[in-house]
């Protein structure tokens, strides 16, 4: 009887003890080069178990890889995260720049002097086409941001009895974007069809659906011309001096300007229904030309340099180790004085008036 019960006991608890799950992996003792935990690590500690979370600080020069002065590290299935670690306080770490993607530095922070350009998520583009920012002195200068496109169209708009299909939701559409809607059951767009789709052209969307029920006679329909057409409507496509199309589609061509010129006006042109274009986009002239007659006494270039709009360089002045920093800005060049290049890494050398 005793051993029955004792059975019966085994047979309900070694299922539990089977399916229990493994225990989390410790982290081991964690490195810190120029830095101390709080509060101290006990010399003889071999290990920590998973969840354990540790505070660090750094020494004078250095501060931890994230915003702060003090930084914690949890232990997760045998890894620290984030991993501990001081760095350079002139370096930057990753900015958060929501609707925008750029190239990670791979240890997680940047040096002094390093440059990030974004690229904006489809729909939304760089605020005064601003899309750089550069390390200095431990913070980033003014970081860009990214705004909803002046030529992107907002959520699609509601028609009675069609509902959209096979679209997940978003706040902003890029121009160029489709959307499909359905009729409901028992309602149609034109004859027998069911379906039609809209496109977001120059900040709006095409003419949409109008659901009729499939019983109404065609006397009722109406009897205006959409405001948009197929771009082979209106013949040749249109020529912008210095663009070029980079994407043609049955309802609108979207235009690039060529490198050192920029762009004024949306870049996406439609086809009227009378034949016409939109208005097309113009390409300015988004430059500057070094030129080395025309440069502070002091300033030695190696010959004949063109620079895009907003674009920095370091040029050589008559002193060994010593440069100008060289800076495009609305077609006219700024030149700083020349300086060790330590003092221009610290951004202790200021612009002065632009040369003509």
């Amino acid at each position: 009887m005793c051993m029955r019960y004792l059975g019966f006991v085994l047979l309900v608890w070694l299922p539990g003890v089977l399916n229990a799950p493994s225990a989390a992996r410790p982290c081991g003792v964690p490195s810190l080069i120029e830095g101390y935990f709080v509060p101290e690590q006990d010399p003889e500690q071999e290990s920590y178990s998973h969840g354990t979370v540790l505070t660090y600080s750094c020494n004078s020069g250095r501060k931890p890889a994230v915003e702060g002065w003090w930084a914690t590290s949890k232990c997760q299935e045998g890894n620290w995260s984030p991993e501990p670690n001081c760095i350079d306080e002139d370096a930057c770490i990753s900015p958060d720049i929501p609707k925008a993607k750029y190239k990670k530095s791979q240890n997680g922070w940047y040096e002094e002097g390093d440059e990030i350009i974004i690229t904006c998520d489809k729909g939304y583009e760089p605020k005064h086409q601003d899309a750089t920012t550069i390390c200095i002195n431990g913070t980033w200068s003014s970081v860009p941001v990214c705004e909803k496109s002046a030529h992107a169209c907002g959520e699609p708009p509601y028609f009675p009895h069609a509902v959209i299909i096979h679209q997940k939701y978003q706040e902003v559409f890029a121009a160029g974007s489709v959307v499909q809607y359905e009729c409901e059951d028992g309602y149609t767009v034109e004859g027998a069809d069911t379906k039609k789709s809209i496109f977001c052209v120059a900040g709006n969307w095409t003419e949409g659906p109008t659901c009729r029920s499939s019983t109404t006679s065609g006397s009722n329909d109406r009897n205006s011309r959409p405001i948009f057409d197929t771009v082979d409507r209106c013949g040749a496509l249109p020529h912008v001096p210095h663009g070029v199309v980079v994407q043609q589609d049955r309802r609108f061509l979207r235009y690039q300007c060529n490198d050192y010129y920029t762009r004024v006006g949306l870049d996406t042109v439609v086809c009227y229904s009378d034949g016409s274009w939109s208005q097309l986009p113009v390409c300015e002239d988004a430059f500057c030309v070094l030129d080395p007659a025309n440069v502070p006494s002091v300033v030695r270039p190696s010959g004949r340099e063109y620079f895009k709009e907003g674009e920095r360089k370091y040029v050589h002045c008559m002193w060994d180790y010593f440069s100008a920093g060289a800076h495009c800005i609305q077609g006219r060049m700024y030149f700083t004085r020349c300086c060790h290049y330590n003092d221009h890494y610290r951004g202790l050398c200021q612009e002065s008036a632009a040369v003509e």
